[in-house]
């Protein structure tokens, strides 16, 4: 029977500097990801304050470049309400200022014109439901849990007959 012991890989600083670089320029990563990637490398609190002071130095690293890309993304992709944006921004650290500015990234327009496609898809997704209260209620759950404005999603579901 053989054992595979699993070792595990020791980094210096400027490996972790060099890793931490390509993982930032691979995509937008806020402090917190970056911090736990740091952990699980096993890097000291010393050195990890120092490789994110490097990546924030050489601007591989910005909060509010990456709130920015973080809602346009789930807005344009997942097609996520302000709320939701809100929810999983605050999840990851990110100051109201950097989510104030990540808001202004979804045009007015865009997102009621989202909101209207999404409520047109479900609907017709729920056109076998009989029940007019069960049809409301998963038209509602369905935009609430996506982070749609209670006041936009009730006044759709009061629209439906």
């Amino acid at each position: 029977m053989n054992l595979i012991l699993k070792t595990h890989t020791t980094y210096t600083v400027d490996e972790a500097k060099a890793r931490m670089e390509r993982y930032c320029a691979y995509q937008e990563r806020c402090h917190k990801e970056v911090h736990q990637k740091l952990k699980d490398m096993r890097m000291i609190p010393e050195a990890i304050d120092q490789i994110i002071h490097h990546l924030l130095q050489h601007n591989f690293l910005n909060e509010t470049r990456f709130s920015q890309a973080f809602a346009r993304g789930k807005f344009n992709h997942k097609k996520w309400g302000r709320n939701r944006i809100i929810r999983e921004l605050k999840l990851r650290d990110i100051s109201a200022f950097n989510i104030k500015i990540a808001l202004k990234e979804i045009s007015e327009d865009a997102y009621l014109g989202t909101f209207e496609a999404l409520v047109e898809k479900r609907l017709e997704q729920l056109s076998n439901e009989s029940n007019l209260l069960k049809k409301k209620k998963k038209l509602a759950d369905y935009l609430l849990y996506r982070g749609w404005e209670s006041q936009l999603v009730w006044e759709q579901v009061g629209k439906i007959n």
